[in-house]
């Protein structure tokens, strides 16, 4: 999934700073050398080979490529068993410290002549927000990491932190909260979706996750909305659902806030203009759903306080959570 064609995976980020020019060419991606002891390597590439990084006025398109030599687990174990047998034979069973030997060996052997598995994340960077083609953990903590070390720092960009809501304990402690984004508000968001007249929760291909108040998971698919409804009559926390508005598909991960499957028609042209198009359309459904998350998640007699609070955040922060609040909420149009 890419910013530039098939379906969208997105992640948003605030960014707090950044250079007037990102030196992404001093973290070039290099793959990984036969007989290299290295199991794991990334770096930037253009998002187009042979182009520049920056596509506009301090907007640049890059490409995190993360390289990962997994060795087959049973070819191992079948050439350290061969060997076992062949010293078994010769001078009796070898004991653990010459296994491990024999393990290290095999190894090295397969690392010979590595079959790297690859992973490729888009990412687009502007002044003020970041946009990465991923929601995997792992992944993103590799693109800050990155980031960090040509100068640009960035945090998790979500509704919530922008307008400096905390947690109130009423979660109950069902819902486990592993990542810095992570907040019980999004969930509370989510649910107050399903009711909500402009949204679709699609059914018969549809899919969700809940977790009802004893801990237990249910991941539904298929005819779901009649089990849903009952699981959220009965205290469960909605976690995720796919949805459409206004034509847009995708799966929204309300926990995290974040969207995968986002389907998208591929377009035609440079590829600068078509990554314009597709991110115009990305941006109109992050829009949508910042609007709709002030206009039912913060009452109105609370928005001049939370304008206040944000006094003590970056300017970057500041102008997203304003921006956020003075938007009308606008139905997404169809592509």
């Amino acid at each position: 999934m890419g910013f530039l064609q098939g379906s969208v995976a997105c992640t948003r980020f605030n960014v707090v700073s950044c250079p007037e020019n990102p030196q992404f060419d001093l973290l070039p991606f290099r793959p990984i050398s036969p007989g290299s002891s290295l199991r794991e390597k990334e770096g930037f590439t253009p998002m187009v080979p042979g182009e520049p990084y920056e596509f506009g006025a301090r907007r640049w398109a890059f490409r995190v490529r993360i390289d990962k030599v997994t060795l087959d687990a049973t070819t191992l174990k079948e050439k350290v068993a061969e060997m076992v047998q062949a010293e078994t034979d010769a001078v009796g069973p070898p004991g653990p410290k010459a296994r491990q030997r024999m393990r290290i060996e095999v190894e090295e052997e397969m690392m010979q002549h590595p079959q790297p598995r690859s992973k490729i994340i888009d990412c687009v960077l502007e002044e003020t927000v970041l946009f990465v083609g991923s929601t995997s953990k792992g992944h993103l903590g590799t693109v800050l990491e990155l980031l960090k070390r040509v100068g640009v720092e960035a945090e998790y960009k979500t509704p919530w932190l922008d307008a400096g809501q905390e947690e109130d304990g009423t979660g109950g402690g069902v819902v486990d909260l592993k990542e810095p984004s992570q907040s019980i508000w999004g969930t509370r968001f989510l649910e107050q979706l399903t009711n909500d007249p402009e949204v679709f929760i699609e059914g018969d291909k549809g899919s969700a996750k809940l977790i009802a108040k004893d801990g237990t998971k249910f991941s539904l698919s298929g005819p779901l909305l009649n089990q849903m409804d009952n699981l959220l009559t009965n205290g469960s926390t909605i976690l995720s659902a796919k949805m459409i508005i206004e034509g847009f598909a995708f799966n929204f991960d309300g926990l995290s806030y974040r969207i995968t499957g986002l389907k998208l028609d591929n377009a035609r042209g440079h590829w600068t203009e078509v990554l314009e198009e597709r991110l115009e359309k990305i941006k109109a459904v992050w829009e949508w759903l910042d609007a709709k998350y002030v206009g039912l998640m913060i009452p109105e007699e609370t928005e001049d306080t939370d304008r206040s609070e944000t006094s003590g955040r970056s300017v970057f922060q500041q102008t997203a959570f304003q921006q956020a609040t003075s938007q009308e909420i606008e139905p997404v149009g169809v592509p």
